[in-house]
């Protein structure tokens, strides 16, 4: 997938109907999503449990667009080779979740996924700084991770700090957390250009009614381009 800073709405299906996933999937996608997001939680690291590699491999036959895979699991390392085999497009890994996020990065890459660095709202910039160059996505979490559906936390300030960091490596900035149309323009403007939403997106919508994903991706599409 060629390298481009255009806005990429990446839907998480930890909203979607957990009993229609590969319907909700190509709902999803035939209404504009540009990724799939998939929140992958442990119930160690974050007070949550979600999907494993099975059910990665599951999703993976629907999704036609780019499947980022969030892992809020710690530890990392042992997982990133099931969750390569399961199909992940790109391997999201906390910088909280380990010690070594150098060699965590290094061994996403090495197993044939994009490489993506998160920072928890606490954590700040500087922290990926030296590892920018084994990075393909940062990750700045607007929420405190585990849950769905939380208030946007502004960190706005920390999106520009590492936007001025990546300068003109081609590295995506995501923003995951209490995304919607009020929200969205403030990180894109910062310099964000992939953003996580979850119930914005969801919201009102089923498989029988997937317009209503694509009216709420427009609306947030809308309200950055009127900012």
């Amino acid at each position: 997938m060629p390298f481009d800073r255009s806005i990429k709405i990446a839907p998480s299906i930890l909203s979607a109907d957990f009993a229609n996933f590969g319907q909700e999937i190509r709902a999803i996608e035939a209404q504009g999503a540009d990724w799939v997001h998939v929140d992958v939680m442990d119930g160690h690291f974050v007070p949550n449990l979600t999907f494993g590699p099975p059910a990665v491999k599951a999703f993976r036959p629907h999704v036609k667009t780019f499947m980022d895979v969030h892992l809020m699991i710690a530890p990392v390392d042992p997982y990133i080779d099931a969750y390569a085999e399961a199909g992940a497009d790109m391997l999201t890994a906390h910088i909280e979740a380990g010690p070594h996020i150098h060699r965590t990065l290094q061994a996403i890459r090495g197993a044939g996924m994009k490489a993506g660095v998160a920072l928890n709202p606490g954590t700040p910039a500087e922290a990926v700084r030296d590892v920018l160059d084994l990075a393909d996505m940062v990750l700045v979490m607007t929420v405190n991770p585990g849950f769905g559906g939380q208030k946007f936390i502004d960190m706005t300030a920390k999106v520009r700090a590492v936007r001025e960091m990546i300068g003109d490596r081609e590295i995506h900035i995501q923003i995951d957390g209490g995304v919607d149309p009020v929200t969205a323009p403030l990180v894109a403007a910062a310099g964000a250009d992939v953003l996580v939403a979850g119930s914005a997106v969801f919201r009102g919508g089923s498989v029988d009614k997937p317009e209503v994903y694509g009216a709420n991706m427009t609306a947030i599409r809308d309200a950055i381009a009127a900012a």
